[in-house]
């Protein structure tokens, strides 16, 4: 499809179209000055660069964002492409312009170790620039909206990366923000990049029953505006066809055929009131069977982000299913445009309809974004940073209520930990028991959609278990329970910090006194921002940093005055560089590529077993060490690439056995380790040895030893674990490394 071609006049038509005041001299000034500093620069696609600060502002104008957003989009490139700096924009359009810009101009200068680090430290300057304006994403978001739909002029590689990204942050944050229209934008053509086979035969299979499934809700559509009608409900009664991702997404979780997906399009009506709601929620139930367990009311309860409206799915003629959402015209601005709805609609109630309220952003609906805040400024490690924001952004929610009535929403599989610490960090650390319902259960246990949580304190608690982190859904509950063992443990956690340290470099051969010189010390506080070693070692203590990646910060350092002689190791790397084509099976069934006679370990960290995915690191005078992809100390290893080399499994008859240790995670009762025993026994698994303990809040955690001979055979014995009494979780036991 042939991108629109977009003019100043199109941006300000279309601000217009949502405020009486438009300062049209300041928009042009803007266009104008972009205009000038893009016009010898092109864009991959061939086109003018000054073509997509255009789109990125028609965007935000579209939305309804304000002038000085529109603005700020238009210039979002200027400073990183041009010789514009931040402080002609300061002088020409003031601070709040340039700030917005600023917040938006990309990460160019900046040395990281990694990629995967700058990536993180390009997403912090980004939350960090939310907190202070929020419409700083909006345009990031628009930007990122724009480069997808012309996509097409890159490499494959760089589809892929970019539309995987924006699967995974973009999106998720669109949908966090409520920002809906770009969210399913933003979904659909990533989907296109990341899966374009299922894509075009999606949408050719879409095509071909489209007219049969238009004249299907037509005919419903017409007959609830009759209805409406005759209950004077004045009412405007709208059909969409579903977004193709969320279909696809739909297809792979129900594992279902297109042909057996039969709610395809959705209905909306739209009324003049929450009276209303309810009234039009009536009569569509009265005409239409619905369906037991697909109705939500988001207007009693709304969501987070300030979604609000009634969803049910119905029955029409023939058992064919089609859903319903119902809200107000107010509720429907903020569906379409979120956050953004402040902006749109702040100024004197413009183009609202029968004096509807205007909308307001309160400052709970942006609850979730604090909490981001506060605990991405104390994560160092950039891979436990990423995959906590995925999660975070993702996460589905749970509605509950406090004994008094008050509503919470927490993470999906959440706790009453993750309650406790929702109302205050001292309830969380002084919390002994909870009751669900006025019943006592164990603190671990999943909160479900209208469970009343009360949590039970005493003054003579000894705190938090570090056990809690295993099983908190939410990151500000992660948070709140570091914090108080980084508070209350300090001087512990120092030495801790220290001692992994110093095991760390006596491992890799380097003394401390040789590498912990001023030279090598501050530039690595200065990366990771910690005011003293003690801070540093406190981080290393309490898990919020790996020893090895505070001395690989350090190395950097170290190794541009030291240039060492070629070791054996290094002889090895090479060895594997040239691919040469001599490969030998190992003792331990692993092949090395482009190595013969090479020692080869299995680690003892994640315990590989044949079926696993696996790689190899050349360690120091070691040989290679193999570990499973899912490792977690795989990150670290990562960031020695030169030290990283292909192995696999060899595929041959004969069986061998392999040592593994499985936790098993239960609620404590009376026989439950002889029925685990009694189950390993079954499974016909040599059993090497058993640990079982109780915490106080009576979580059984059970630890087995096992030989077995490949992941299926595993996967089989923790399958039927699972099926016992009060077991909720079986999983192989990782060792992080000391």
């Amino acid at each position: 499809m042939q991108e629109k071609e977009i003019t100043i006049q199109d941006i300000i038509s279309k601000r217009k179209q949502h405020s009486r005041r438009v300062d049209t001299k300041l928009i042009m000034k803007a266009y104008n000055l972009a205009n000038e500093k893009h016009k010898d620069q092109k864009r991959h696609s061939g086109e003018p660069y000054i073509i997509h600060p255009m789109n990125v502002a028609y965007i935000l104008a579209d939305v309804g964002l304000d002038d000085s957003t529109i603005c700020a989009a238009l210039l979002h490139d200027v400073i990183e492409d041009t010789d514009v700096t931040d402080q002609d924009i300061r002088k020409q359009f003031g601070d709040e312009i340039a700030d917005m810009v600023e917040g938006v101009t990309k990460l160019g200068t900046m040395n990281f170790v990694s990629v995967e680090e700058r990536q993180v430290e390009d997403y912090r300057k980004m939350f960090l620039a939310m907190g202070k304006d929020i419409r700083v994403i909006i345009i990031k978001l628009a930007d990122r909206l724009h480069n997808m739909r012309t996509l097409k002029f890159l490499k494959r590689d760089r589809q892929i990366a970019n539309a995987k990204e924006t699967m995974e942050i973009y999106a998720p944050l669109a949908n966090r923000l409520g920002l809906y229209s770009m969210k399913w934008e933003l979904e659909d053509l990533s989907f296109k990049y990341l899966h374009p086979d299922e894509y075009h035969e999606l949408v050719e299979g879409i095509n071909k029953k489209r007219e049969e499934r238009l004249q299907f809700i037509e005919k419903i559509m017409a007959d609830i505006r009759v209805q409406l009608k005759k209950q004077h409900i004045d009412a405007e009664v709208t059909g969409r066809a579903k977004h193709l991702y969320s279909i696809y997404r739909k297809m792979k979780r129900d594992n279902k055929t297109l042909d057996q997906i039969y709610d395809l399009f959705a209905l909306r009506i739209l009324v003049n009131s929450v009276k209303d709601c309810y009234a039009a929620l009536g009569v569509v139930h009265e005409m239409y069977s619905p369906m037991p367990g697909r109705f939500k009311d988001y207007i009693a309860v709304p969501k987070p982000n300030m979604y609000q409206s009634i969803h049910t799915t119905l029955l029409g003629e023939k058992g064919t299913p089609f859903e319903v959402q119902i809200r107000t015209w107010d509720m429907h601005r903020i569906a379409e445009y979120g956050i953004a709805a402040h902006w749109a609609y702040k100024e004197a109630n413009y183009g609202s309809r029968k004096g509807q309220k205007v909308v307001k952003v309160q400052d709970d609906k942006l609850a979730w974004l604090r909490e981001t805040l506060e605990w991405q400024q104390e994560m160092q490690d950039p891979q436990q940073f990423l995959e906590t924001l995925k999660t975070e952004l993702f996460e589905d929610e749970v509605y509950v209520f406090t004994p008094k009535g008050a509503i919470k929403v927490l993470p999906r599989g959440a706790t009453p930990i993750d309650f406790a610490y929702n109302i205050h960090a001292e309830i969380g650390n002084k919390m002994v028991g909870a009751k669900i319902n006025s019943k006592m259960v164990p603190i671990i246990t999943p909160i479900k959609n209208g469970d009343i949580v009360e949590i039970l304190t005493s003054d003579n608690s000894k705190g938090p278990s570090m056990d809690w982190l295993k099983f908190v859904k939410s990151t500000s509950a992660k948070s709140k329970i570091n914090s108080w063992f980084k508070k209350e443990k300090r001087e512990e956690n120092i030495e801790k910090g220290k001692d992994l340290i110093e095991k760390e470099l006596k491992r890799i051969g380097i003394p401390y006194a040789e590498l912990f010189k001023t030279d090598y010390i501050n530039p690595m506080l200065e990366r990771y921002k910690y005011k003293n070693l003690d801070e540093m070692y406190l981080a290393v203590g309490f898990g919020a940093i790996t020893a090895n990646r505070i001395i690989a910060r350090m190395l950097i350092e170290y190794r541009k005055e030291h240039k060492e002689e070629p070791k054996i190791e290094e002889k090895i790397e090479e060895l594997a560089k040239n691919k040469v084509d001599n490969t030998k099976v190992s003792d331990s069934g692993i092949i090395v590529k482009g190595i013969d006679n090479c020692l080869v370990k299995l680690s003892k960290c994640c315990n590989p077993l044949p079926g696993d995915e696996i790689i190899g690191y050349i360690t120091k005078g070691r040989g290679v060490s193999v570990h499973r992809k899912d490792c977690p100390n795989v990150a670290d290893l990562l960031k020695e690439q030169n030290r990283i080399i292909d192995v696999k499994w060899y595929n041959d008859e004969k069986k061998s056995s392999y040592t593994v240790e499985i936790e098993i995670f239960a609620n404590d009762r009376n026989g439950l380790l002889g029925d685990i025993v009694q189950k390993l026994n079954d499974s016909k698994v040599r059993l090497i040895s058993v640990n079982a303990k109780a915490t106080k809040e009576r979580i059984a955690i059970t630890e087995v030893t096992l030989e077995v001979d490949s992941v299926e055979s595993l996967n089989k014995v923790i399958r039927e674990l699972r099926k016992i009494d009060s077991v909720y979780e079986v999983s192989r036991k990782n060792k992080m490394k000391e």
